[in-house]
């Protein structure tokens, strides 16, 4: 398994919001298209007993990332979503065809430059890149989910059957409501993840769900596959 490289400075900049941070002018921190982006994508399996969920290795993410300039400032409050949103922590994801209704959590960057995973002791929960591009910001969000645990099924157990046209919702501390549609769900090899086209910047407001596929290795305690759901959004 490859491994990622140096993650980017946890801490923001004077002109960076915390994480989760809203409103106001603000740089963000993107996964972005100058990036030389290399992945070992762990996302976050334990099928059936096979090893405690903590010896598995999160995910890793690429660094280098550009800095985008500062956006104009956001709708008022009960306006439509329109085609893009300020920045917002996401505060619970809705799937209604697979019946995921799920709480967020922050995900950082760990010490070996890898995005740690949401706690596996909680089968219902899912995490963002809370360092990157929240959901309904122009940009790629990144949200991450188990799919099984040690010992029982997680929330994106059943991920793969989103198909393109489907529509999940994640819900903002800002009180609107972001709502996406489907492009495609996709599976890769973890040897040959395609990096670029998960990970670059997009002009538009994107999202990517994130999690474990295929057959579970169990010499090297991870599923061989990524699945990848790609969306935007409405």
């Amino acid at each position: 398994m490859a491994v990622g490289p140096p993650s980017p400075a946890d801490s923001p900049g004077p002109d960076d919001p915390a994480p989760g941070g809203e409103g106001g002018s603000h740089t963000k921190v993107m996964l972005g298209a100058a990036a030389v982006l290399v992945l070992a994508v762990s996302l976050f399996g334990g099928n059936g007993g096979s090893s405690p969920e903590a010896s598995r290795p999160p995910l890793a993410v690429p660094a280098s990332v550009p800095v985008a300039s500062a956006r104009p400032p956001g709708q008022a409050a009960g306006q439509p979503a329109g085609r893009q949103l300020p920045r917002s922590r996401p505060v619970r994801l809705l799937i209604p065809k697979i019946s995921v209704d799920a709480p967020f959590t922050d995900l950082a960057i760990g010490p070996t430059g890898r995005l740690e995973p949401p706690p596996a002791h909680d089968t219902n929960l899912v995490g963002w890149h809370a360092k990157g591009v929240s959901p309904g910001e122009p940009g790629t969000a990144i949200i991450a989910g188990h799919v099984d645990t040690a010992t029982s099924a997680a929330v994106f157990v059943n991920l793969g059957e989103l198909e393109e046209g489907d529509v999940f919702h994640v819900d903002r501390a800002d009180g609107r409501r972001a709502s996406f549609v489907v492009d495609s769900v996709e599976t890769f090899e973890k040897d040959d993840f395609p990096s670029r086209r998960v990970y670059d910047d997009t002009a538009r407001p994107e999202v990517r769900l994130i999690t474990c596929a295929g057959d579970y290795d169990h010499t090297a305690k991870d599923y061989k596959d990524n699945l990848v759901v790609f969306a935007h959004l409405l």
